[in-house]
């Protein structure tokens, strides 16, 4: 068996089972290895040489997490809680639903702005989706829902809007890569390719509002007030602080592409402010850290599973095998690329990251089955982003469970990535082999 199938399909089946993430990623990677001929000391080296590649990620999730623990004791995010709880007050006598169709308009456009607007990606999640448990709660909105309207906002504007990471992701990868391996792309529209891909994601999130969670879900109120403080004290100097070290965080951030010293500044704007007591920052500090430890052990453990599948070498072995399925259809040899790119975006957990290693084996396969340089494009971008909306170890699954699980009430597998795989991946792969037949 393909190296990378076997870690890929034993990292979902263990997850699936409940068992811990980083726990499924470890024993995924060590299957993987020695199946992909590495040797245990082999596997293990290139484990290890991987985790730095979520190190910095990691860290930045730590210093997010004491970032929103210092807002939320400003009551910045609490304010606008209680603006809207004002709103549900009166929306519960009046019998209406426009407080939640608001917040989900609130989430997706923050969402979206994330990565065009103002990039600054997940950072959002953990200042923004806390302090709003309470309401959604209240509301008895269910969690999925909201899961998969952040994922789509993280997801959609990248693959199809050459703005902000939309330009790093369409024009410096996969554009470059697409051109790196041989093909003129001089005549295509990158926006044009993945319009149709586009049009899948924002079917399966019609589905996800409209059908499959449009029904209320009740959640525990007390579990909440228990970690996310519902009645907080805040005053107009407060809230003025917490206004700057938001603005000082995202302006440090998009100077110096840095998450790490945009929260690290926002956190010192609170304790030189006295909002934050001086005797309270390693207490704070410290709290926050434990909110986010979860996701950095995911994602430093990710990228260690990551660097294992490339050092089997297998994923053109896996490539290589589906060659003898394709002959000269051009049908299966599109779908065959698609299901190949979700695989190791499944096990790498990054689109950004997947392209550059399948657009060298996916290019040359596209030009022999007699693709145009536009499908081709369609078909390599498709099959990078496919996966990242439904791998347990992406940031566009983790982010939003850092959110909406503080509580503990949302499970990441079954919460977060089984919800976005149904409605994002599968029409993905519909609408990508649509794209690369009439293209």
């Amino acid at each position: 068996m393909n190296a990378v199938v076997a870690a890929v399909g034993l990292m979902l089946v263990l997850s699936l089972c409940r068992v811990h993430v980083v726990v499924a990623l470890i024993v995924g990677a060590l299957a993987g290895g020695l199946l992909g001929g590495l040797g245990m000391q082999g596997t293990l080296t290139a484990f290890n040489q991987g985790l730095g590649g979520g190190a910095t990620v990691a860290l930045s999730y730590a210093l997010l997490g004491a970032f929103a623990v210092a807002i939320a004791k400003s009551g910045l995010a609490h304010a606008l809680a209680d603006r809207v709880l004002h709103m549900v007050g009166r929306q519960e006598q009046q019998g209406g639903q426009s407080v939640k169709w608001l917040l989900i308009g609130l989430l997706l456009s923050v969402a979206v702005a994330s990565q065009n607007i103002l990039p600054i990606h997940i950072a959002f999640i953990p200042l923004l989706v806390p302090p709003l448990l309470y309401v959604l709660t209240r509301l008895q909105i269910d969690r999925r829902l909201i899961a998969c309207v952040i994922t789509f906002g993280l997801i959609t504007p990248y693959m199809f809007l050459p703005v902000g990471f939309g330009n790093i992701f369409l024009n410096e990868i996969l554009l470059a890569n697409v051109i790196k391996s041989g093909v003129d792309v001089s005549g295509v529209n990158v926006t044009e390719a993945m319009a149709i891909p586009a049009v899948g994601m924002l079917v399966g999130l019609l589905i996800a509002v409209f059908f499959s969670y449009r029904k209320k879900r009740v959640y525990d109120l007390a579990s909440i007030e228990q970690v996310e403080q519902v009645a907080i004290r805040y005053s107009p100097w407060s809230l003025l602080v917490a206004a700057v070290a938001v603005a000082a965080a995202f302006v440090v951030q998009l100077w110096l592409d840095s998450m790490i010293l945009g929260a690290l500044l926002g956190f010192v704007i609170f304790s030189l402010s006295g909002v934050v007591r001086w005797r309270e920052t390693e207490d704070l500090f410290t709290e926050g850290m434990k909110m986010m430890a979860m996701i950095g052990f995911i994602m430093i453990a990710a990228a260690g599973f990551a660097e294992v599948m490339k050092a089997t070498g297998e994923v053109k072995g896996l490539v290589d095998a589906s060659v003898a399925w394709i002959g000269d259809s051009r049908a299966i040899g599109a779908l065959l690329m698609l299901l190949v790119g979700l695989l190791v975006t499944m096990g790498i957990g990054s689109s950004f990251s997947t392209v550059p290693i399948i657009a060298a084996i996916f290019v040359p396969l596209g030009v022999q089955l007699g693709f145009s340089p536009l499908a081709i494009v369609s078909i390599v971008g498709t099959a990078g982003a496919l996966g990242d909306a439904g791998s347990p170890a992406s940031d566009s699954t983790l982010g939003p469970t850092s959110g909406l699980n503080v509580d503990g009430q949302h499970n990441h597998i079954w919460d977060t990535v089984v919800p976005t795989f149904l409605h994002y991946n599968l029409p993905l792969l519909v609408f990508g082999w649509v794209a690369a037949m009439v293209l």
